[in-house]
């Protein structure tokens, strides 16, 4: 039974190319006013950033039990960041009040969008590792 660790390298740099991305394509559009990431969001992304980390404490057992690879720790490391980026940059929008278009709005708003994407997308990086997929038999 082979590991399925070359192709989470992969698909956490991915994760991490896609919330690069997002993270500066959020700051431009936020800073040219296309886009508002507004109070909602923030609140929202808490949210789901803390229960998301709860639910990795309750059930992180059994993926370590699921993979018994080298994967699990590597894609728990990026979630883990982004987790506390997302819960970060939140407080920090949630703190401090932005002018819309400030360039320090704009860089917070694309952190905190990054953050989300990074730990959304390694997320779906741990199912695939949980999972296995590429075990061939």
């Amino acid at each position: 039974m082979k590991n399925n660790c070359s192709s989470n390298i992969e698909c956490t740099f991915l994760s991490i190319a896609a919330a690069i991305i997002v993270g500066i394509v959020t700051a431009i559009l936020q800073f040219t006013a296309i886009i508002t990431v507004g109070t909602v969001f923030p609140w929202v992304a808490l949210g789901i950033a803390i229960v998301y980390l709860l639910a990795l404490v309750v059930f992180a057992p059994f993926f370590r039990k699921a993979a018994r690879g080298c994967c699990v720790c590597r894609v728990i490391s990026v979630i883990i960041a982004g987790l506390l980026g997302t819960i970060i940059t939140a407080l920090i929008l949630l703190a401090v009040t932005f002018a819309a278009t400030s360039v320090l709005g704009a860089i917070f708003a694309g952190l905190l969008l990054g953050f989300f994407t990074l730990f959304v997308t390694a997320a779906a990086c741990l199912l695939k590792c949980a999972v296995n997929c590429d075990d061939e038999e």
